[in-house]
C-alpha cells in the first residue's frame, strides 16, 4: 500500500506541486517535504467505516489553478473534490485534470464530487473565504497575517456553533409542550363546531392542523441540523488550515 501511495504522488508531479497531503490510515516513508496532516473529516467518523486514503491539494503547473484530489488505492478509486477547493480553479482546468487522471491513471475509476446545497457546503466555503482563501494558506509567505486570518475564521466558527446550540434548545424545548398543548386547544376550539361540519370531516380537519404544526417543528428542527453540521464544518476548515500552517512553518525551519 505505501509503495502505491508513492507511487501516485510521484506520478503527480507531472501534472502540478503536490502543496499538502492529508492521510487517514497511511503512512508515507519517506515523507515528502510538505505539509502533511489526518485527514480531519474521516478522522472524526467513529460510525463510519472508512477506506484508508491518502488526499492531496495540487497545483497546476500551467496556471496555478489549485484541486484536491482523494485517491483510495483499496477501492482504486479517485475522488475529485470540488467543495474544499471552492472558487480555486477554472472550469478548463477541471476539465484538464479529469483528461489527465483517465490517461496518467487508467485502473481508477475518478468521481468528481461536488457541493451540496442541502448539506451548505457552499454556504461554508463563502465563510471560509471571506476570512481567507485556500490559497493563502498553502502559498502565503506571511505565516503571521495567516495566522490572524485563520484566528479570524476560527472566531466565527464558535459563533456559529453558539447559534446552532441555540436553534437546536429553541427546538427542543417548545415543540415538547406546545405540539400537545396546540392538539388540545385545536380539538376544543374544532369540537363546538361537531354538528355543523361532522365528526369525521372534524378529526380530519384537527389532525391536518397538528400535522401541520408537528411539519413546522421538524423543519425548524432538521434547520438546527443543518447550521450544527455547517458550524462544525467550518471549524474543520479553520483546524485544518491551522495544521498546514504549523507545517509550512515547521518545514521553513528546517
Amino acid at each position: 500500500m505505501g509503495a502505491e501511495v508513492q507511487r501516485i504522488f510521484v506520478t503527480l508531479g507531472d501534472f502540478g506541486s503536490v502543496l499538502a497531503i492529508k492521510l487517514y490510515r497511511l503512512e508515507l516513508d519517506p515523507a515528502p517535504a510538505v505539509p502533511i496532516l489526518p485527514c480531519l473529516d474521516h478522522e472524526a467518523m467513529l460510525h463510519h467505516v472508512v477506506a484508508r486514503h491518502a488526499a492531496a491539494y495540487i497545483q497546476e503547473k500551467s496556471l496555478g489553478d489549485i484541486h484536491e484530489l482523494v485517491f483510495l488505492p483499496d477501492e482504486r478509486r479517485i475522488e475529485v473534490d470540488l467543495v474544499s477547493t471552492w472558487k480555486e480553479y477554472s472550469p478548463e482546468s477541471h476539465q484538464r485534470l479529469l483528461a489527465w487522471l483517465a490517461q496518467a491513471f487508467p485502473d481508477y475509476r475518478v468521481v468528481v464530487a461536488g457541493p451540496s446545497r442541502w448539506r451548505g457546503h457552499p454556504r461554508v466555503a463563502e465563510a471560509c473565504r471571506a476570512q481567507i482563501t485556500l490559497r493563502d494558506v498553502l502559498l502565503g509567505t506571511d505565516f503571521d497575517a495567516i495566522k490572524a486570518r485563520i484566528d479570524r475564521l476560527q472566531t466565527v466558527s464558535s459563533l456559529m456553533e453558539k447559534h446552532s446550540r441555540a436553534a437546536s434548545w429553541g427546538v427542543r424545548t417548545v415543540a415538547g409542550p406546545v405540539l400537545p398543548a396546540v392538539a388540545v386547544v385545536t380539538f376544543l376550539l374544532l369540537g363546538s363546531a361537531t354538528g355543523l361540519i361532522g365528526e369525521g370531516m372534524l378529526n380530519g380537519l384537527a389532525y391536518v392542523v397538528v400535522g401541520l404544526i408537528g411539519a413546522a417543528f421538524l423543519y425548524y428542527g432538521l434547520k438546527a441540523v443543518q447550521l450544527t453540521e455547517m458550524s462544525n464544518r467550518v471549524w474543520k476548515r479553520t483546524a485544518e488550515y491551522g495544521l498546514i500552517l504549523a507545517e509550512r512553518r515547521r518545514l521553513a525551519k528546517r
